[in-house]
């Protein structure tokens, strides 16, 4: 029988176990997963590289950069980079990959971002709002911290998948929400995104300052024909995620 005394320590680790999005439960295996799948070494980096362009001397926040993956190309492609994460594990992997020349904090995309207004000339939100039930706090804390004129890159999960191809298949003018478990190391790992419809994340955008510069549904790098030769004609012939390019507008919110 177990004891009394050990019950609260088995509570608790029960509790963490079952806290949903929780990163820093495995992030190890997250980040030497991230660093060269097919859906994020060979389709999402890919796609928010070449939507970013040239980005030599751009100052450029990684809101949401996780180990560190995206941050690394960027500063590799000339870019002045500063991280943003949620997760404490996860920036210290950040930190490990880039070293002294990014400064990185941990920070809650929820929260007020602990920057100037205007700091940055491009924001990159790599798959991290489809987190947030309520992206109105978050884009106007982007749109601050946003010189005018200066973009916000983001890449969401599409909301063809979230609603036709996940279960349960809600109305789909509704913002809900969704659960399933991602397998890490042999271990089941609980998380839960929000749905939005098209229509409702523009007019989220629209409402926080930005005006709509691209949409895209790329294609994955055809390098990953040959690696993942099943995975790669399922990537290419179906939706996964969807990627904007937004133009932070004036403050005054005038065209100008």
């Amino acid at each position: 029988m177990e004891r009394m005394t050990d019950a609260p320590a088995a509570l608790a680790q029960a509790a963490d176990r079952a806290r949903p999005n929780d990163y820093d439960s495995f992030a190890e295996a997250y980040a030497a997963q991230n660093e060269d799948s097919l859906v994020n070494a060979y389709y999402e980096r890919p796609a928010m590289l070449a939507l970013a362009g040239d980005v030599a001397g751009r100052r450029i926040l990684d809101a949401g950069c996780g180990a560190g993956a995206l941050s690394a190309e960027l500063r590799d492609r000339g870019a002045e980079v500063t991280g943003v994460d949620a997760g404490a594990a996860m920036v210290a992997l950040a930190e490990r990959r880039l070293g002294d020349g990014v400064p990185l904090h941990v920070t809650d995309l929820r929260d007020p971002l602990p920057f100037e207004d205007g700091a940055f000339d491009d924001v990159v939100a790599s798959l991290v709002l489809h987190y947030l039930e309520d992206w109105g706090p978050t884009l106007a804390e982007l749109r601050r911290v946003l010189r005018p004129g200066g973009r916000l890159i983001a890449s969401v999960d599409h909301p063809f998948v979230a609603y036709t191809l996940q279960e349960p298949r809600p109305d789909y003018s509704a913002t809900t929400s969704y659960s399933f478990e991602w397998s890490f190391d042999g271990r089941l790992v609980p998380m839960t995104f929000w749905r939005k419809p098209l229509h409702a994340m523009t007019e989220a955008f629209t409402a926080a300052g930005f005006r709509l510069s691209a949409l895209s549904e790329p294609q994955p790098d055809p390098a990953a024909r040959e690696l993942f030769p099943e995975g790669f004609r399922d990537l290419s012939t179906r939706p996964c995620f969807l990627f904007f390019v937004l133009e932070a507008r004036p403050a005054t919110g005038a065209d100008g």
